[in-house]
């Protein structure tokens, strides 16, 4: 599998409850973790057992390696990582309140000048991408896909024709289905609606639905990646859509029971005990 996307470092602050606009709050905790949506998927994906490669940029500043240390410690293919002299790593502020709500403010940096060769993804069995990257990234991917292609519209944004031409799944959360144009032409587009569980859409018309497992929720920000990650392999891989979809709000809700973005995220053991339950 290869993702083409971003990579972060998260900043992250706990507080009992989200400030209000001109609010200042007293956070209870801080914490710096790897994240950014394209490594959060690529380890979520590493971690319930595919092989991956990440396609992605980081600036020439010591965030870099921390924000890619899990992803190298976890075994995913960062060769394809470029540095960018005289440009920083990524960052995202976040925060979580006490319910495992977040607010998230991305600043891109080195990721808005991600440039991809299509044969850097060329030969991958599935080719995922988001939109914390260039519209000419989301291309690339694309053009370079030869087996299953997907795409999580997030943040929310027009997706490139050609890219949504060519995905056989996209992904995005309730607010943005409202705000991504061309969804309703889309093979598959599966939204995700937080303790409700996601639904899967074919040419507009539900396929199928899923309700995640009870869990406490603790932090929110991965929960999407992680159920982004599970999905792409399990209708790539031939399960059928709906226990795709079933496992995929397990990881989803695996992940919000955690802390921290990327040290979140499950195994495929951690998940497939879950759905047992």
């Amino acid at each position: 599998m290869a993702v083409v996307g971003s990579v972060n470092l998260d900043l992250v602050a706990r507080l009992p409850r989200l400030p209000a606009a001109g609010e200042t709050l007293t956070a209870t905790a801080f914490d710096r973790v790897p994240g950014g949506k394209g490594a959060n998927q690529a380890l979520a994906a590493r971690r319930l057992g595919a092989q991956v490669r990440l396609v992605a940029a980081v600036g020439d500043d010591a965030l870099a390696d921390e924000a890619l240390a899990l992803l190298r410690t976890d075994g995913v293919d960062t060769s394809a990582v470029t540095r960018h002299a005289g440009t920083a790593t990524g960052l995202a502020m976040i925060e979580v309140d006490d319910t495992g709500e977040t607010t998230i403010v991305v600043v891109p940096a080195a990721n808005s000048k991600l440039r991809v060769e299509p044969g850097q993804v060329a030969g991958a069995d599935a080719v995922l991408t988001v939109l914390e990257v260039p519209d000419e990234a989301v291309s690339a991917a694309a053009a370079g896909a030869g087996g299953f292609f997907a795409v999580n519209a997030a943040p929310a944004r027009p997706i490139p024709p050609d890219a949504l031409a060519r995905a056989d799944l996209v992904v995005v959360n309730r607010a943005e289905y409202a705000m991504v144009p061309g969804l309703a032409g889309a093979r598959l587009v599966a939204v995700t609606l937080g303790a409700e569980g996601a639904v899967l859409l074919r040419g507009g018309q539900e396929l199928c639905r899923a309700r995640p497992p009870a869990v406490r929720a603790v932090d929110g920000t991965a929960a999407g990646d992680a159920f982004t990650a599970a999905l792409v392999l399990g209708l790539a891989g031939g399960p059928s859509a709906p226990d795709a979809l079933g496992s995929a709000c397990a990881a989803g809700a695996l992940t919000a029971s955690r802390a921290g973005a990327q040290p979140s995220l499950p195994t495929a053991a951690e998940v497939a005990e879950l759905v047992r339950r």
